[in-house]
């Protein structure tokens, strides 16, 4: 299963609305989701019966005071000006895993395929580099929670071509890894809140967000 993140690509405040969605489904679309039943909405209806997916709802902050168990990443041993790099070098890895002849099969009914973790990936870049300039450039925004699963269903993973979340997610990877490193020092305190108003810094954010990427590699390395 995958590693859930911190909220949605925008703040709470409807004027910075923005749209990571490679098919054009903006995440404003995507968060009206959440709450609701995937199953009767007649636009996820199919495709949803063919994902039966289980939500991870595991909150993984934990993951900034300990190594990962199912992993072995340790996030709170991360020096903020590795995590560019970090990226880059995940990102490298994501492009072989995308060239596998199966990369659609799931191993089991509650785990997604390869195509799904990586355009999962490819999305979690996109959003984490909305949140790290959204958090550069105002006070303490608030990040809803992101339905992953619900995204995942509304641009069909499984569906997309592997070359095209290939160049996508390494284009994406590029960019989120340039906007880390470019932070200036003076900025690594700025703060975003979470859904549940808990407070969190740029630099906990960079720490958490890696995680992530390195996780699912070990996801579909298993």
């Amino acid at each position: 299963m995958k590693a859930s993140s911190w909220g949605s690509a925008s703040p709470t405040s409807p004027s910075h609305e923005v749209s990571i969605s490679t098919n054009g489904v903006a995440i404003a679309i995507m968060i009206r989701f959440i709450g609701q039943s995937k199953q009767t909405d007649p636009a996820l209806a199919d495709y949803s019966r063919s994902m039966p997916i289980t939500p991870d709802t595991k909150n993984w902050t934990w993951v900034l005071e300990r190594p990962c168990a199912e992993c072995g990443f340790d996030s709170s041993a991360v020096a903020f000006a590795d995590v560019p790099d970090l990226v880059r070098s995940n990102a490298i890895s994501w492009a072989e895993v995308l060239e596998r002849e199966n990369v659609t099969e799931r191993p089991d009914s509650e785990t997604w395929s390869a195509l799904e973790y990586s355009a999962h990936v490819r999305d979690v870049f996109r959003i984490f580099k909305v949140r790290l300039e959204q958090m550069l450039e105002f006070d303490d925004p608030r990040f809803e929670n992101w339905d992953q699963d619900a995204t995942a269903e509304v641009e069909r993973y499984n569906d997309q071509d592997p070359a095209t979340v290939a160049s996508e997610l390494s284009d994406a990877a590029a960019e989120v890894a340039n906007a880390f490193e470019t932070v200036p020092e003076g900025s690594r305190q700025r703060r975003g809140l979470r859904s549940d108003g808990s407070a969190f810094t740029v630099e906990s954010l960079a720490a958490y967000f890696i995680h992530d990427p390195i996780h699912h590699l070990h996801d579909v390395s298993a």
